[in-house]
């Protein structure tokens, strides 16, 4: 799932130990790092300017509010412990859970998983253990091991995914939202390639995303090591919102198609589509990452939320 630490207000001593972690610009400082790459604890001391010990008291109290990952792996003299990011958001809800407060359903779809397609060279599937079929061969998107997929890219061209619909009967939605990893497709790579990448939901055109980048100049932090440089290593995290008063893009209002207007409750699925336009000012392709790729460890996620 996606890296996101849900408390509620009962969870005291969780809440008290993230406030405390938090609480320090050093280790702020910390967890920026983390984002870019995983670290040692003494790389983390020297681009902090920091003694070895006061490295470790702050990414212990990191750890403990379970905010980093630590995880021991072969050195030159020994074990050495690297540190990786763990949470990318934190929610703290201060409604008591015996509320009469909104449900959500989730659920997570793999980017090879999709109903339909439209793609185009450069284009191609990859898996944690190589390229499934063949780049930029149309036929490849039609295997049956696609589903494997943890990166999927295209010049431009669409790809259809059909989630459950998990409304309960008698409810009522209120927002559907849906998070990927995403990035403009570029052959090779090249920041600065910009592309319109639009969504559609239940056939309705919701809200577009300029991405301004396809990125390459880092490795992702998933990505696995056999993916060569040069390649388009790593995306943005993404979020559609579609809510009673229009869609959004990253919390941002783009259009006025609201949730009532997708029908939700004639369907037992519900369609999203993400590719870009014919028309549109910039088709310059995209990348889906899964949890195996990129940064984010999350396939595309679909969030349901009812009354």
């Amino acid at each position: 799932m996606a890296k996101i630490k849900e408390l509620l207000l009962e969870d005291t001593g969780e809440i008290c130990e993230l406030g405390k972690a938090i609480s320090s610009p050093v280790r702020l400082k910390i967890l920026s790092l983390l984002v870019e790459s995983n670290l040692n604890i003494g790389e983390i001391a020297k681009k902090m300017n920091l003694p070895q010990s006061s490295t470790a008291f702050h990414l212990k109290m990191l750890e403990k509010a379970d905010l980093v990952r630590m995880e021991e792996r072969p050195g030159n003299h020994g074990t050495m412990k690297v540190y990786s990011q763990k949470t990318d958001f934190a929610n703290i809800c201060f409604l008591p859970r015996n509320m009469d407060i909104n449900e959500t359903a989730r659920m997570e779809m793999p980017v090879g998983a999709y109903v339909d397609c439209a793609v185009f060279p450069t284009c191609g599937l990859c898996a944690v253990d190589g390229v499934i079929g063949m780049e930029d061969k149309e036929y490849s998107f039609y295997m049956g091991d696609r589903y494997r997929a943890g990166l999927l890219w295209t010049s431009r061209g669409y790809v259809t995914y059909r989630f459950p619909n998990q409304l309960q009967p008698n409810r009522r939605p209120v927002s559907l939202k849906f998070s990927m990893e995403i990035c403009s497709e570029a052959p090779g790579y090249a920041e600065g390639w910009k592309s319109d990448i639009t969504m559609w939901v239940n056939g309705k055109e919701c809200a577009m995303w300029r991405s301004t980048d396809d990125f390459g100049s880092r490795r992702g932090r998933l990505t696995p090591k056999f993916w060569p440089e040069g390649s388009t290593q790593y995306g943005i995290l993404v979020i559609w919102e579609i809510k009673s008063d229009g869609s959004y893009v990253n919390y941002t209002k783009v259009s006025d198609i609201n949730i009532g207007d997708l029908e939700i409750e004639k369907t037992p699925y519900i369609e999203m589509m993400i590719g870009n336009k014919e028309d549109a000012k910039y088709a310059g392709g995209f990348n889906l990452f899964g949890r195996t790729f990129g940064d984010y460890e999350q396939d595309i996620l679909m969030e349901l939320e009812y009354h």
